[in-house]
């Protein structure tokens, strides 16, 4: 039998671990649980905190908990939790001892060693504490092993000849980036820059002042004042983040965030991609000075690399790939998940020094893009074939991603939905898959135009859903593509091609009235509150739920009605998936909604 040794990621916001089970490296867990938020605290009854239960306290009581402490690994500073002092590595190793624990639980087996990563940019001081947080928790860290090394191996990028990269990782709480050259079994590091004091913490932070400003504005009271409203704050702003990063728009509402005199005052507020790239582009941009340095120090250019590797959560914002895209000219790769890369990577190198041969992590991906057509400009004139991919190729399945589009003109209230496979920017150059009709929208009013969200959804069976929606009604229309992911034959696309074209050629006269600046797709009406997935009990009540709030959508002010639209949007896609923990945090959201919309009518 072979020594246990397991990997693990020792993350600044997220840490994870990661061993050789059943032939092949994976991240452990209890159930679905895969990652340990790094948050420790002592709740008001002495009781340790440790992963997801501290992060939740942070937002009540942020003087008994410690978040982000990988950014003073190899200080001597101390953090207070509770009535008691605490060095950086002591509280490293409660997070590493609850990760012993996850896999002790998943395996049967309590590890004894184990190769934990570290930022290329870590000094000897910060690497020394990390040993040090291994030790106090019991483990013989038999390796430390650099982050883009790990994430190379997650990858297994280099297999055969010899290959360039760069490993471009922004986490939580660090950014490094660092030009490899990968040949078989053998990664080695050319160059390494970074900032050991930025990541998705510090955008966190912007938007959680963008917050505070707005609550400032709206009610005169500054939300620094009150420690627990301003963590509740940074908490919400880490959420929106995340749902920025795949959903154009998200609305954040927090009731009762300070009581001003006996009042409550709520805090709502939309927040767009585009107003929170341009709050965090100055950083990002900063990470491109680190690039320019790893790329003069390793010797190499932007031309000499044969890949481009995401690593960490905060690569997920779009923004990050458009940037890496215009300065390096190269399509950058997420393909393995960036929040579980380092620690799979992590587990390959513990799976090989215990004697298991292995190869790469494997990963289920979508091997084509899929998007939609639109009316846009090719030449200098209007082409009603546009393409624009909303599911990139090589992202990691399942997924699920929204881009939004707008009608063409004010009075228009129908729009075609046409979806393709493929690269081209032409989408008749591309395999069409579906198409459906989306039809009574709203006018809108003046020179406004509609706002329409296409959401694509692509589950590990291939199979599809695009779902057109109008932001403004919550009015939607879907269609389903099985089998999306098998190749075609060239019989299928050309039956499929010239079955489109009959429909396209019969409306290029239409004076356009069913095109639009954005995607097209194919459709039946939306009936999710009749998916079998959730228990019958909840499905029934979700019936009546749904129900009420859609009669109610018409008489509500337009900010409920917003919200409205969101939870109806949870709620469906939480039946859909069976997700019963998010469709009761999503009805008791919309109840209260309910409630409080028909209080004042």
């Amino acid at each position: 039998m072979s020594e246990l040794i397991v990997g693990i990621d020792l993350g600044t916001t997220n840490s994870e671990v990661a061993a050789f089970v059943g032939g092949e490296v994976r991240v452990l867990g209890p159930g679905e649980r895969k990652i340990l938020p790094s948050v420790v605290g002592i709740s008001p009854s002495g009781e340790l905190l440790v992963g997801e239960s501290a992060r939740n306290q942070h937002r009540v009581y942020p003087e008994r908990t410690v978040r982000s402490i990988k950014r003073r690994m190899g200080t001597a500073e101390k953090v207070d939790l509770g009535d008691k002092q605490f060095s950086p590595s002591e509280i490293s190793s409660l997070i590493l001892r609850e990760l012993v624990e996850w896999a002790h639980k998943s395996l049967g087996q309590r590890p004894e060693k184990a190769v934990i990563t570290v930022p290329a940019y870590f000094s000897d001081a910060q690497r020394n504490a990390t040993r040090e947080a291994g030790a106090l928790a019991g483990l013989d860290v038999v390796r430390i092993l650099n982050e883009p090394t790990a994430a190379s191996l997650a990858y297994g990028y280099g297999e055969g000849k010899r290959h360039t990269a760069m490993v471009y990782d922004l986490g939580g709480g660090t950014f490094d980036v660092s030009i490899v050259t990968m040949e078989g079994d053998i990664t080695e590091v050319l160059a390494s820059h970074g900032n050991n004091h930025l990541g998705g913490d510090d955008f966190d932070d912007l938007l959680a002042g963008r917050l505070a400003q707005e609550f400032e504005q709206r009610h005169g009271v500054f939300v620094t004042k009150y420690p627990s409203a301003k963590a509740r704050l940074w908490w919400a702003a880490e959420e929106a983040k995340k749902r920025l990063s795949f959903e154009p728009y998200v609305k954040i509402r927090e009731e009762a965030l300070v009581m001003d005199g006996g009042k409550p005052l709520h805090l709502e507020v939309e927040i767009s991609r585009e107003e929170y790239e341009q709050m965090i582009q100055p950083l990002v941009e900063t990470t491109f000075d680190s690039v320019s340095k790893a790329l003069r120090d390793s010797g190499k250019s932007p031309g000499d690399l044969d890949a481009i590797l995401l690593v960490g959560g905060s690569t997920r914002t779009p923004l990050v790939s458009s940037l890496l895209r215009r300065h390096c000219d190269l399509e950058p790769r997420q393909d393995v998940h960036p929040d579980l890369c380092v620690a799979l990577g992590a587990g390959v190198m513990a799976s090989r020094l215990s004697g298991q041969h292995v190869d790469r992590v494997l990963v289920d991906v979508s091997p084509y893009s899929f998007g939609v057509a639109y009316l846009g400009d090719r030449g200098g004139f209007p082409y009603p074939h546009c393409y624009k991919p909303i599911v990139q190729r090589n992202t990691p399945l399942p997924l699920t991603r929204t881009e939004r589009f707008y009608t063409t003109h004010p009075e228009q209230t129908t729009v075609e939905v046409r979806v393709f496979q493929g690269e081209d920017e032409d989408a008749l150059k591309n395999v069409p898959v579906g198409d459906f009709r989306i039809s009574g929208l709203a006018e809108s009013k003046g020179e406004d135009l509609n706002e329409v969200l296409c959401r694509m959804r692509l589950d590990l069976d291939g199979i599809l859903e695009v779902t057109a929606i109008e932001k403004q009604t919550g009015k939607s229309k879907q269609i389903t593509i099985a089998k999306a992911l098998e190749a075609k034959s060239e019989k299928e696309i050309a039956e499929a091609r010239s079955r489109l074209q009959e429909i396209y050629g019969s409306r290029m006269e239409e004076d356009e009235e069913g095109l639009w600046d954005i995607e097209q797709v194919a459709t039946e009406e939306v009936s999710p509150e009749r998916a079998p997935s959730l228990p019958s009990d909840l499905a029934g009540e979700a019936d009546q739920l749904l129900s009420k709030a859609r009669t109610l959508l018409g008489s509500m002010h337009p900010d409920d009605r917003e919200e409205t639209i969101d939870l109806i949007e949870r709620i469906t896609n939480a039946m859909r998936e069976g997700d019963v923990e998010e469709y009761k945090s999503a009805a008791h959201s919309l109840s209260e909604l309910i409630f409080f919309v028909g209080g004042k009518e």
